[in-house]
This record gives structure tokens, sequence and C-alpha cells, in this order.
């Protein structure tokens, strides 16, 4: 069985005489109350740049590729990567029943995107996957390039689920609506 150390003895006083001679002359502390100190101030929150930032990534969902702005008359066209370009010669021949549309007009054009969102989403829940979006040809937006049209192209075009999507045969409605497939 082990025994548990002994303790030092206590130094005598020559020990200590020794001590205080190589420390020198000392100074007491001044006595402070027992008092905890306060907590460090929280660091300033940089509120605008944290606006600048929220804004810079919503431009960036809105207009991600610096792409030419389609005139009045201009044909949308778009396949996804890796499909047959049959599928896209189908859809612009009308091959594909329109299960569903939305229709955009008198809308403006962030009331107008967030209904061809919420309306995709709503299309592939219910497995209707050939949709038409009337954007119209935008003969009374302002400026030269027609506003809905170029919105609905830069929505579709960034969104995963759209397989591909074509302007409409000038009977269902031609540059003014999109015909759009979706992925199951």
């Amino acid at each position: 069985m082990r025994r548990p150390p002994r303790p030092d003895p206590p130094p005598d006083a020559d020990d200590a005489a020794l001590f205080r001679e190589a420390i020198g002359p000392v100074r007491p502390l001044a006595h402070t109350p027992d008092t905890v100190p306060a907590a460090p101030k929280p660091l300033p929150e940089p509120r605008q740049q944290q606006d600048d930032e929220r804004e810079a990534l919503l431009q960036s969902q809105r207009n991600p590729f610096a792409h030419a702005e389609l005139a009045l008359g201009d044909a949308l066209e778009y396949l996804k990567d890796g499909h047959p370009p049959r599928l896209l010669r189908r859809l612009k021949r009308g091959q594909y029943a329109v299960q569903d549309e939305i229709d955009l007009h008198r809308m403006n054009a962030s009331q107008a995107e967030e209904a061809v969102r919420g309306f995709l989403a709503e299309s592939r829940r219910a497995r209707r996957l050939s949709v038409r979006i009337v954007h119209g040809k935008g003969l009374r937006s302002a400026g030269d390039a027609p506003v809905l049209k170029n919105l609905v192209d830069r929505v579709l075009r960034q969104r995963a689920d759209v397989l591909a999507f074509a302007s409409a045969r000038p009977q269902h409605g031609g540059t003014g609506a999109v015909l759009v497939l979706l992925l199951p």
C-alpha cells in the first residue's frame, strides 16, 4: 500500500530572509473590491453591409447571366444540356398537349415573376409537365424590350426543373407565349 507523500516542511526563517533579499523591496497591491468585470460590449452590427449583401444576392438571382435582352418578335428557345434536339423540335411543332396555362397580362414584373414561379411549382406537383405561359409580345412595354417576355426567359433558364421551352406556334400565341416542358 502506498502512502501519501509528506508535505514539505515550512521554510525556516533563514530561507524566507534569503528570498526577500533576492526579491528586493516590494509594494503591496491596493485592495480592490470583489466585483466581476463588466461583460464586453457586443461588436456593432454592420447593418448597411448586410442590406447591401442581401440586395446583391437578390440581383444575382434575378439576373445571373448577362445575356442579350430579347427584342419584339424574337422567339424564345431553350433545351437543357444532354437532351436530344428532337425534343425541342417536337415542342416547337406543338406536338405536346398543353396541360395548363397562365396569362401574365396586366401584371408588373415582380407579380409576374412570383406568379410564374408558383405556377411552375404547382404544375410539377400536379404532374402537369407541358404548360404554356402567355407573357404577351411587349408592345406596350416601356423602352425597346418586352419586359415580361425577358423576365419569363430568364426565370425559365434559371430553373433546374425546366427541360425545354420554345415560343408557341402562331395560332397558339406565337412570340407572345411560350410552351414549357418540365422534368417529371
